[in-house]
């Protein structure tokens, strides 16, 4: 008689019970479920340019997520156990312990996670591994594409692609799991545990709350409840608010949603409400997300170097001091420095905000793009490992730049700076803008303004 299998649910950037097809997968083949999430505490060590690889903002907001995901999954019978080291440390503990047979999670494809993957493999050499695709809009196995032949331009990706593929559908959550008897569910460790201090905790406030039933909430709200969704195509270039964008990115990135449930929830909301250009446009921006994360899987490690994929050789400036200026929002430009105080405080900052913190990085500073890339990875609600480094990417070698200028007044960013610079909160409408012009007491001189400004410049004064 074969023997029961035992399973593991190794919960990862999957926080979640809906669509997750590890999870209703081991429910369905296995006796009986230990559910496990492990932090990694070396993504919280400093960085060799100053600052931690992942800041507080992101600590908290995966606090938020998990400790949600415990709750979801106590309301189906299930147990988290949290891992406070590594996955290295702690699977391999429960797996001997509870005599687990096999183990089931999302599917990796960066380098990191498949490092601690391959790892984890050699030490549990008699245990089942059992990977489920999960992260994209459409599945890997469903393009039009094998990785190593995924197209180097968005457009001969996405049409394609569109033509020839469809999103699988959801899968529904388990009405109930059989857990491992004599399992304990355990808490979220402490922020002391990773070197925070109780100031830096309390005053960390991520601009959403993390969490499966935030995401859900959110998603209703966008789309039935409020029915912003309509307009998302004319709003999404603003800076400032909620409702001006979706807001779905920092739950997709720890898959507290699943990419497959706003894609139906859209598509309900066009039979129901409105089809337009807004709706086309959020389902173009999860494939755009799904083209990233393949490319990025194409290029491998590639795309976190200086040269980029393409190996392409610029002459970058390594200048510390620009770049703290920078980091801190104390460049002297009122676009980039409202933005990069809005990450600093929130983890957060619109589309908008970063096409022009990064252009501005890249072209005017001209400051190596790794460095912008490693610092908005330490403080990102919502980093993805394609998405950030793709992003930067694309400023670095393959777009256009962006006049910070020109850009805080084509999308009317008074309101927003004065919000986020408070030495700027008495400035008018023209001053706010250009306030080198008229020496604002505590607020820094520009590190430079550049001719290309001028014009920009000009028109504000008129």
């Amino acid at each position: 008689m074969k023997a029961k299998k035992r399973g593991l649910i190794w919960f990862k950037n999957d926080l979640r019970l809906h669509d997750n097809e590890a999870l209703v997968t081991a429910q369905q083949e296995c006796s009986e479920v230990l559910c496990c999430y492990c932090l990694e505490k070396s993504i919280f060590e400093n960085h060799e340019l100053g600052f931690r690889k992942a800041d507080l903002n992101r600590f908290r907001f995966l606090e938020q997520s998990v400790t949600n995901l415990k709750a979801n999954l106590k309301s189906i019978g299930g147990q988290l156990v949290i891992g406070t080291q590594s996955a290295l440390v702690t699977i391999p503990e429960l797996v001997h312990k509870f005599q687990i047979t096999d183990i089931y999670a999302e599917e990796e494809y960066a380098s990191y996670e498949l490092n601690i993957v391959r790892e984890l493999q050699q030490k549990l050499p008699e245990t089942e591994f059992h990977f489920f695709w999960g992260k994209t809009l459409y599945h890997k196995d469903d393009i039009p594409f094998t990785i190593d032949k995924i197209p180097l331009t968005s457009k001969a990706y996405r049409i394609t692609a569109g033509r020839e593929s469809e999103p699988r559908k959801t899968m529904d959550i388990p009405k109930k799991l059989n857990p491992v008897k004599k399992v304990k569910a355990t808490k979220f460790p402490t922020y002391k545990d990773y070197g925070f201090t109780p100031k830096e905790y309390k005053n960390a406030k991520p601009f959403v709350k993390g969490g499966e039933d935030a995401a859900l909430e959110r998603l209703e709200y966008y789309t039935f409840k409020s029915e912003e969704l309509t307009r998302y195509r004319w709003s999404r270039n603003q800076s400032e608010g909620m409702d001006y964008s979706s807001k779905f990115s920092p739950y997709l990135a720890l898959g507290c949603i699943s990419p497959r449930e706003i894609f139906e929830k859209v598509q309900a909301y066009e039979q129901e409400i409105k089809k337009n250009q807004s709706t086309w446009w959020l389902i173009f921006e999860l494939v755009w997300r799904d083209y990233f994360t393949f490319k990025s899987m194409r290029f491998g490690d590639q795309i976190f170097k200086t040269k980029g994929y393409k190996n392409r050789h610029y002459q970058w400036e390594s200048d510390p001091a620009k770049f703290r200026k920078w980091c801190g929002g104390k460049t002297g430009i009122p676009f980039i420095d409202a933005h990069m105080r809005q990450l600093n405080q929130t983890g957060f900052m619109s589309n908008r905000g970063r096409v022009n913190c990064a252009s501005y990085f890249v072209h005017d500073l001209k400051i190596d793009w790794t460095w912008g890339a490693a610092y908005f990875e330490s403080k990102l609600i919502d980093y993805d490992v394609s998405s950030n480094w793709m992003n930067w990417h694309m400023q670095a070698f393959e777009i256009w730049y962006t006049n910070p200028v020109n850009q805080s007044n084509k999308y009317k960013a008074q309101d927003f700076i004065r919000h986020w610079i408070p030495e700027l909160k008495s400035a008018n409408n023209m001053e706010v803008l250009i306030p080198w012009e008229y020496r604002f007491k505590g607020y820094p001189e520009p590190i430079e303004i550049y001719p290309k400004w001028n014009r920009a410049i000009n028109l504000i004064k008129k």
